[in-house]
C-alpha cells in the first residue's frame, strides 16, 4: 500500500464518514498531500552529496467555499500532512531547516475543488535572552517569528554555537554578522537613543542590507538584513526619559 493510501485511511479512521460527506466534491487532502510531497521535490536545495533541504514552511491556498467545509477538521489534518511530509522527507533523504507547519488560507480567485501552495525554507531561530529582557529592550531585532533584544554592546548572528543568536540557516557562516549598539541621546536631550550598526565578520555569502550589499552599515527602525534565506527586521521602540 502506497503513502498517501495509507495517509487517507489515517483520516478516514480519525474523522469519519463526516469527512467524506463533507469532502465528496470539494478538494482532496490526498491532493493536497500529493501536493506538497512535489513542492518538496521541486524546492530541494543541494546542500551535499547526501542531504538535499526543503521548504519547510507550506501555505495551502483554497477557495472559501473549500475552507468552510476543512475549518472543523483543519487542525487535524495539518498534522496529518506535515507528518506525511515527514515521511517524504525521510524517504528522500531531505531535511528541513526548522520546523514543519501546514496552514490553510482563502484565495478569492481560486474556484471550488482548485488549490494551490506557497512555500518557504524558514530556518528554527534560537538565543539566550528572557522574556523579560525582550520586554525592556529598547531596540529588538525579529527573525522567523522570533524577537531578540538589540542591548550594549551587541549581538552576534550566525549558525554556529558561538553565536548569541543561531539561526539554522544552511546559508549563514558559524559567526556571519555583527550587531553592534551604543547607547546615545536624541539632538535636543530629551530622550535616550541606541544607534545599531551592523557589520559582516567575513562571512561566505556576505549580507544585504535594504537590498544592497553591503560590508558595514548604520541601520535604523525598520530596516531589513538578509544573511543566506532568512531576513531579519530591526525595531526600535521609542520611549520619552525625563533628563
Amino acid at each position: 500500500m502506497g503513502g498517501l493510501q495509507k495517509f487517507e485511511q489515517r483520516l478516514e479512521a480519525l474523522i469519519s464518514g463526516a469527512f467524506a460527506r463533507a469532502f465528496r466534491s470539494a478538494v482532496q487532502p490526498v491532493e493536497i498531500a500529493a501536493a506538497l510531497q512535489r513542492e518538496c521535490d521541486n524546492n530541494a536545495q543541494i546542500l551535499s552529496r547526501d542531504r538535499r533541504m526543503v521548504p519547510n514552511v507550506f501555505h495551502v491556498e483554497l477557495a472559501q467555499t473549500d475552507l468552510d467545509r476543512l475549518a472543523p477538521y483543519d487542525s487535524t489534518i495539518s498534522e496529518e500532512l506535515a507528518s506525511q511530509v515527514q515521511l517524504h522527507a525521510t524517504q528522500q533523504s531531505y531535511v528541513f531547516p526548522g520546523p514543519i507547519t501546514v496552514t490553510f488560507e482563502p484565495a478569492d480567485d481560486l474556484t471550488t475543488g482548485r488549490f494551490r501552495i506557497r512555500s518557504e525554507a524558514q530556518a528554527r531561530v534560537t538565543g539566550s535572552a528572557s522574556q523579560t529582557q525582550v520586554r525592556r529592550a529598547r531596540a529588538l531585532l525579529e527573525v522567523n517569528g522570533t524577537r531578540h533584544p538589540l542591548q550594549p554592546p551587541g549581538l552576534v548572528i550566525g549558525r554556529g554555537t558561538e553565536a548569541d543568536v543561531r539561526i539554522n540557516d544552511p546559508g549563514i557562516s558559524r559567526r556571519h554578522l555583527e550587531f553592534t549598539v551604543v547607547p546615545t541621546r536624541s539632538p535636543d536631550g530629551s530622550r535616550e537613543e541606541v544607534r545599531i550598526e551592523v557589520r559582516d565578520l567575513g562571512s561566505t555569502n556576505g549580507i544585504l542590507v535594504n537590498g544592497q550589499r553591503t560590508q558595514h552599515a548604520v541601520v535604523g527602525d525598520g530596516s531589513e538584513v538578509r544573511v543566506g534565506n532568512t531576513t531579519m527586521t530591526v525595531r526600535v521602540v521609542e520611549e520619552n526619559v525625563d533628563v
